[in-house]
């Protein structure tokens, strides 16, 4: 019962925060480029500030790791975190999309401030959130089902934003009198959704008590030694980074295909709800297919379904629905068993570090699952926002005044670009991982035998 309990209190404490990081990852860009319409000089620099704030953010990420590892408090070391960075970041979502009435310079900075303190406040409650999950259970198939169950509600709230987000802030702006106001009490809508889902987490879930939990102190030192002596979280943490980073940069580009390739920028939202039903159907049957299949198979069968997806896509005409939405189907079912696979590598990679070292540092390994994130996020934006400007769309108005070599030069950077990084990433896992099923069981029966 217990068991049953935390999945699902786990879970649905990362329904409003997907929305909200949605939000902020892939629509923020869209939002200035063709809500706000900046200037090319000022996108420019509005670009190269996203890409080197969330750099800077992945990189901070480890360091909040730490951070939380060495928290003791009554209410454990990570809800107080949970709580006070989802209250800062909820303020500044928001703020991102105020009007202030500022252009130019002026802009840029005081949208470079807000920007950096929402990357900062947002990583206090994701490393917190996610480095909780190891310590929920050291059974293989239970943590899979409590991260398949953790990845459906991710992907509940970042598709209902997805399918949601152009008829929801067209039909707020028509009622208030501008899209930018729409998008504005949308974000207000998002933080409270967030905030509400939170406290599933924050009051529900129960954390079991491991005797590797001790109140030990964890150095910068030993967070370097933590991310690069394990060799399997640092395997792990490469094939999750180039998958992210091909992910990102497609999703990112999603409504501008439909509004400058396709010409229907209203067929995105149905486009993406079919999407969002078939990946959470991935995620459901993911446990059941687990206990069928090896990882090892498995994340070959979904890497092979993410390649025809992308061939298929890339190849389609742009004039129907059809071959698109075979593509987008096969494509985002594949990758949903990837993203779930990864997501537990890193689980399992906590107990192979407490086997090779003697400790557990549950939220210094977790930390690296939003930096990775962070860094395919910034990667994707930089992409975005140069292949915007290059390729006309930043001038364009409609899918009629884009030209031949503009789409294509869109088509390379939305699937040809990530499919390499995504195949890069399985040949990284297939060449060096060795934590299979049968490996983490000798670890766990090694780590018992020592307590």
């Amino acid at each position: 019962m217990k068991k049953n309990h935390n999945r699902w209190t786990y879970g649905l404490g990362t329904v409003g925060r997907d929305m909200v990081y949605t939000l902020i990852s892939m629509y923020l860009m869209f939002y200035l480029t063709d809500v706000l319409h900046l200037p090319d000089g000022v996108l420019w620099w509005v670009t190269a500030i996203i890409m080197a704030a969330r750099v800077f953010d992945a990189f901070n990420d480890p360091f909040m790791g730490v951070i939380v590892d060495n928290t003791h408090t009554k209410y454990g070391k990570f809800k107080p975190w949970i709580c006070i960075g989802s209250v800062l970041s909820s303020i500044l979502t928001v703020l991102l999309f105020t009007d202030f009435g500022l252009s130019g310079g002026a802009f840029i900075v005081v949208f470079g401030i807000i920007y950096v303190l929402w990357g900062i406040t947002y990583t206090m409650h994701d490393i917190s959130y996610w480095s909780m999950m190891p310590t929920l259970s050291q059974d293989q198939r239970e943590r899979e089902q409590i991260g398949s169950v953790a990845r459906i509600c991710a992907s509940v709230g970042l598709f209902a934003v997805v399918s949601l987000i152009v008829p929801v802030t067209e039909a707020i702006g028509n009622a208030v009198g501008s899209l930018q106001k729409g998008y504005f009490i949308l974000a207000i809508v998002l933080v409270t959704i967030m905030l509400a889902f939170l406290c599933f987490t924050v009051f529900g879930v129960k954390e079991p008590k491991l005797e590797s939990q001790k109140k030990e102190h964890t150095s910068v030192k030993e967070l370097v030694r933590i991310i690069f002596q394990n060799d399997q979280l640092l395997v792990t943490a490469i094939a999750m980074a180039l998958f992210m980073i091909g992910y990102c940069t497609t999703t990112s580009f999603g409504l501008y295909y439909f509004k400058y390739v396709y010409g229907d920028e209203g067929m995105y939202s149905i486009f993406a709800l079919i999407l969002g039903v078939s990946q959470i159907f991935a995620l459901s049957i993911f446990p059941m297919l687990g206990k069928r299949f090896p990882r090892k198979k498995l994340y070959a069968f979904a890497t092979a379904m993410v390649v025809a997806g992308y061939i298929i896509f890339f190849f389609a005409p742009t004039n129907t629905m059809l071959f698109i939405g075979i593509a987008g189907l096969i494509l985002f079912i594949g990758q949903a068993f990837i993203q779930v696979m990864t997501l537990m590598f890193l689980t399992d990679s906590v107990e192979y570090g407490e086997w090779k070292f003697g400790k557990r540092n549950d939220s210094v390994t977790f930390s690296l699952q939003p930096f990775i994130n962070k860094m395919g996020g910034a990667v994707g934006s930089g992409v975005v926002g140069a292949i915007v400007i290059v390729s006309g769309m930043s001038q364009a108005q409609s899918a009629a005044d884009m030209t031949a070599s503009g789409i294509f030069i869109l088509k390379m950077a939305m699937m040809v670009f990530p499919l390499i990084c995504i195949l890069v990433g399985f040949l990284v896992y297939r060449s060096k991982y060795i934590l299979d099923e049968e490996m983490y069981a000798k670890i766990v029966r090694e780590l018992n035998e020592r307590k």
